[in-house]
């Protein structure tokens, strides 16, 4: 368990290694550990782009038949005005290729995303062994 600020793309970079040793740690697969520090990075982006900085929190969870990593990222940015939007393939707020949320959650097998104007957002995936 565990918590890294996201501040700039210098911490995005840190996530990134962050998530990568957790997996190893956990001994994800080769392309497990790939599709989660994939979704990580993109979702830790969207965070310090469009949150205005945050932070993650990260913890391993597992159950009677299963081990994997938890990733919470927050932000206190504006939220996401259009959540129905934000989800949809090929739509961006800034200008890229639209496969940033959306993306992110076909490459985990849990995802859960809140937001609020005065909340802002709550990003939680879960990827399992």
């Amino acid at each position: 368990m565990g918590t890294h600020p996201l501040r700039d793309s210098a911490d995005v970079v840190t996530c990134r290694r962050l998530v990568s040793q957790l997996a190893d740690t956990l001994t994800f697969s080769t392309i497990g550990r790939t599709l989660l520090v994939t979704a990580a990075s993109e979702i830790a982006r969207n965070t310090v782009v469009h949150g205005g900085g945050g932070e993650l929190h990260w913890e391993v969870v597992g159950n009677s038949l299963h081990r994997g990593i938890k990733l919470e990222f927050l932000d206190n940015g504006p939220g996401i005005s259009n959540m129905t939007l934000a989800m949809t393939d090929g739509w961006s707020s800034g200008g890229g290729l639209g496969l940033g949320l959306p993306g992110a959650r076909r490459l985990v097998h849990e995802f859960a995303i809140e937001s609020s104007a005065s909340a802002g957002t709550r990003v939680t995936i879960i990827r399992w062994k």
